[in-house]
């Protein structure tokens, strides 16, 4: 059996309490400065959850609801690296593709012929733009992707040749997810149920959550066009268009669920008695695959050390995390045996709000964790 996360003292690992409790200052001055409503962040190291705490509101309108550290969150594009890249590496392990398998074997209307494969939309290099509003051209998943990958409507030309440059691609993730799907002949959250949640006893992960659970779950933006203030209804717009089931975002979680994922990731492919990856496939994961383009980055993972301001600046060069536009973040390091989760729901109720600030305040409290080992 390996390493399953349970509450320890801080300083069983390692850790100074002192210095660890500075991340209550850090989010309570983000609350008031009026960054984020609320938040939920849970520290761990070699197993142990040393600190998992909630603060300020998960709803401020129509009416108040404080957080707490079972409050669901949607983790819009931690989807991509909770559910997209570990499928797709289940998928090599079986037999059923490669990653160097050209797209054209999955969407041949694309007419991009060999030169884009698998591997190339999972860096975020195969040249996609960011984003197309897929949303305004239809709803529903067939007609989404009927969009997206037809000839007779442009929406996803390349702007570039393959493998030149990062350039982070909802579009891209959007692709590998139907992808899955022809491949397996199952929806991607049936499959991410039964291949990662139901196994790591993540039972609070989900797509579309059901009504019931409304009460836990933190309220997102304020948008007429959807009824109101969104709250388990998934705050990507091409995402909620493709029935809120999509391979760059949807997944709804909390913080503990997130934190077991990622220890999987440090055990090496496995939580418990359950083994979901082998130990190569979380080092291909996790490994750099843009070296020498203008960002490293693993298969999606962001890494350390490539410029990106959310990791901060005492996370080591083997670290790797990945955040999502509704203000969550996720960053483990391998040499530290550290996991990271920060979860704030700062769209609510505007997208607007924090959107400048909310980088740096991931990168405090990564510093902050960070700063609390002193075991060397």
């Amino acid at each position: 059996m390996t390493c399953v996360l349970e509450a320890a003292d801080p300083r069983d690992v390692g850790m100074d309490p002192g210095r660890l409790g500075r991340i209550d200052a850090v989010i309570e001055r983000a609350i008031a400065a009026g960054t984020i409503p609320g938040a939920v962040v849970l520290v761990s190291r070699s197993g142990k959850v040393v600190k998992h705490t909630g603060y300020g509101m998960a709803m401020e309108i129509p009416e108040q609801r404080p957080m707490c550290t079972a409050t669901i969150f949607d983790l819009a594009s931690l989807t991509k690296v909770m559910v997209t890249v570990p499928l797709s590496l289940m998928l090599v392990e079986q037999g059923l593709w490669s990653l160097r398998d050209p797209v054209a074997r999955f969407f041949p209307q694309l007419g991009w012929g060999d030169q884009v494969t698998i591997w190339h939309l999972l860096t975020h290099t195969a040249g996609l733009p960011p984003w197309m509003n897929l949303f305004h051209l239809g709803r529903g998943r067939d007609r989404v992707l009927e969009f997206l990958c037809s000839h007779r409507w442009p929406v996803a030309p390349l702007t570039q040749d393959p493998g030149r440059r990062v350039i982070y691609s909802d579009l891209g993730y959007i692709l590998v997810g139907a992808a899955i799907e022809k491949v397996t002949g199952e929806r991607l959250d049936v499959l991410a149920s039964t291949w990662l949640f139901t196994p790591l006893g993540m039972s609070d992960t989900m797509f579309n959550p059901r009504p019931e659970l409304a009460h836990r779950i933190a309220a997102t933006e304020h948008d007429p066009n959807r009824g109101g203030v969104l709250v388990g209804t998934v705050h990507d717009e091409n995402a909620w268009a493709m029935d809120g089931v999509a391979g760059h975002a949807g997944l709804f979680s909390t913080a503990k669920d997130v934190a077991i994922y990622a220890q999987m990731l440090l055990n090496g492919g496995v939580y418990g008695e359950q083994r979901l990856l082998s130990p190569r496939s979380v080092e291909v994961m996790t490994s750099p695959h843009a070296e020498g383009l203008n960002e490293r980055r693993g298969l999606g993972w962001m890494l350390q050390g490539s410029g990106t301001l959310s990791a901060g600046d005492l996370l080591s060069e083997r670290a790797f995390g990945h955040t999502g536009f509704t203000g969550t973040s996720l960053w483990v390091d391998p040499e530290y045996a550290l996991i990271v989760v920060l979860l704030t729901n700062r769209v609510h109720p505007s997208r607007d709000r924090g959107a400048a600030e909310i980088a740096g305040l991931r990168a405090s409290v990564n510093n902050v964790a960070a700063g609390a080992i002193v075991d060397g």
